[in-house]
């Protein structure tokens, strides 16, 4: 299969291509979707070495599973994908003991996505301390409300994949984001009060 036209292969046709031996069709899989598998990792440990390391187990499982033909052909391959992530992410708390903390760092800013063109360095400085403000509150968000809001956000995820990764129905994936936007608001307001009595 030449690399001209496996980039038009579905996911699926790759999959059952990989099954049959052709190795390239994993390696297309991997380039398509690395970015937002990586990024989910990444967004729930906060270290790019431990995120990598993960996400290579988390190939190393997707590749046994579909050398075992136990992939199950019902879901696309993506959000399969990053459940299983979603999961090694949780195994490798449990065995730390602790809980991830899903805040973001400079590096990757939930608030990038918004772009600011031909800013003042005034305007830059107002807008950077919006955003630390912000990332501090999102930090005091529940932790379902905090995974799902940066799953929609950052891992640009929709909510039914966000519901299919963490297991609950779509509704709850809905609510806990209007729960997450509503608890933010609140938050704002309160820090704006408390700082005018200041």
């Amino acid at each position: 299969m030449s690399a001209i036209n496996i980039q038009t292969v579905s996911d699926q046709d790759l999959v059952h291509q990989y099954i049959q031996g052709h190795e390239q069709s994993l390696e297309e899989l991997i380039r398509r979707h690395k970015s937002k598998i990586y990024t989910s990792i990444y967004l729930l440990v906060k270290d790019s070495y431990l995120a990598e390391d993960i996400f290579q187990d988390v190939f190393i499982k997707v590749i046994n599973t579909l050398r075992a033909g136990r992939y199950n052909e019902e879901g696309k391959f993506l959000p399969w994908v990053i459940r299983i992530a979603h999961n090694m992410v949780i195994d490798h708390f449990r065995k730390e003991k602790r809980t991830p903390l899903v805040t973001t760092t400079e590096g990757f800013d939930i608030f990038e996505v918004l772009k600011f063109y031909d800013e003042s360095a005034e305007d830059r400085l107002i807008r950077d301390q919006t955003h630390r403000d912000l990332r501090e509150l999102i930090h005091h968000l529940p932790s379902e409300q905090k995974e799902v809001l940066i799953m929609r956000h950052y891992g640009d995820l929709s909510f039914k994949e966000i519901a299919d990764i963490t297991d609950v129905s779509i509704n709850t994936a809905l609510g806990r984001m209007r729960y997450a936007l509503s608890n933010l608001r609140k938050m704002m307001l309160t820090k704006e009060l408390s700082l005018k009595n200041i």
